[in-house]
């Protein structure tokens, strides 16, 4: 099967293996973990913060990031299709009580004036007050959009005195695409998280970044949460390895995305334009095709092609390192075929 559902399902190399095998590690809730501790100490370095948190999952890190910005009861705004709105099961609400207002923009990018509009100062005791934004960059459900109003939203949220939050999940995607160092955009915001298992090809974990404090927070409520580890350092091995031998070749991914956009396109003019696929993420609208997603997935899993959807009508492929360009090529085509009137 040509598994192109999401750039999650990669498999450690044998190299990444090794390193993880021979990863000196230690008991992490003691901060004896090297292996953590370096992996933390690079990602904070390479991001421009002070310090930073490997978690589990890039979900945690961002709960435990907007909640170190956000009290309870406040709100924080961003995209109505952002990763934290729609994808991680409410939890900003149901465990941080923090409130969410939203903006929507095509590609989940940001909307400077639809964000100023939304921005609510203490009121008083009857009205919810706005604490921080958040901003998605790569923006999974915008087709792997680069956010290219961020640092005028950033400089907008210098003035007011807000902090800014950034899932940078695929912030590395961003980077690559653009030439622009990591630091340079996690380091306007207050805190920031990147997760190492989507494109970097990890197993597990993201990190968050921000201020020795915020941080220091952040690890409190990590084990409050019951998601505190021991020797990891097994994990945060996957991470370093990634790090140093799986950032670059992401551009590789940029371009299989960009074949399938076109292949996709020829055969079903509209429902993709490939000039504006700037990442790994591929969209497809179907609503012009005459066909379901339900019916393209299953249909395309019959033929050895596993792909997915977002939403009623459209179509969601991913490109990753465990993906060839003629593997690519090959999902492509089979695609096309199912999506050609």
């Amino acid at each position: 099967m040509i598994d192109l559902r999401s750039d999650t399902v990669t498999r450690p190399s044998a190299g990444m293996l090794a390193a993880m095998t021979s990863a000196p590690v230690g008991d992490d809730v003691y901060g004896e973990d090297p292996t953590i501790n370096r992996l933390e100490e690079t990602v904070a370095g390479l991001l421009g913060h002070e310090a930073g948190l490997f978690t589990v999952t890039g979900s945690l890190a961002n709960i435990l990031g907007v909640r170190a910005l956000v009290p309870p009861g406040a709100e924080i705004l961003c995209e109505a299709s952002a990763h934290i709105a729609r994808a991680e099961l409410g939890a900003h609400a149901a465990v941080s009580g923090v409130t969410t207002r939203t903006w929507s923009a095509p590609a989940g990018q940001i909307d400077l004036e639809q964000v100023r509009a939304l921005i609510a100062p203490s009121l008083g005791s009857y009205f919810v007050s706005t604490a921080a934004v958040s901003v998605e960059n790569t923006h999974n459900f915008g087709g792997g959009a680069i956010q290219h109003a961020y640092d005028a939203l950033a400089d907008e949220l210098d003035a007011r005195g807000l902090p800014l939050h950034l899932d940078g999940a695929r912030l590395w995607n961003a980077s690559v695409a653009t030439g622009r160092s990591m630091a340079s955009y996690a380091s306007r915001a207050a805190a920031a998280s990147v997760c190492l298992s989507k494109g970097l090809g990890a197993p597990v974990g993201s990190v968050l970044v921000g201020s020795t404090e915020l941080i220091r927070e952040a690890r409190i409520w990590r084990k409050r949460l019951g998601a505190g580890w021991r020797q990891a350092g097994v994990l945060a091995a996957a991470g370093l390895y990634a790090l140093e031998h799986n950032v670059e070749r992401l551009a590789e991914d940029h371009a299989n995305a960009r074949l399938i956009a076109e292949i996709l396109a020829d055969a079903a003019p509209g429902s993709v334009k490939p000039d504006q696929v700037e990442t790994n993420i591929v969209v497809a609208d179907l609503s012009t095709t005459g066909k379901s997603v339900p019916e393209v997935v299953e249909s395309a899993r019959a033929s050895g092609v596993l792909v997915g959807g977002v939403g009623p009508t459209h179509l969601r492929v991913v490109t990753h390192l465990d993906a060839s360009t003629e593997d690519c090529r090959t999902a492509a085509q089979t695609l096309a075929r199912l999506l050609h009137p």
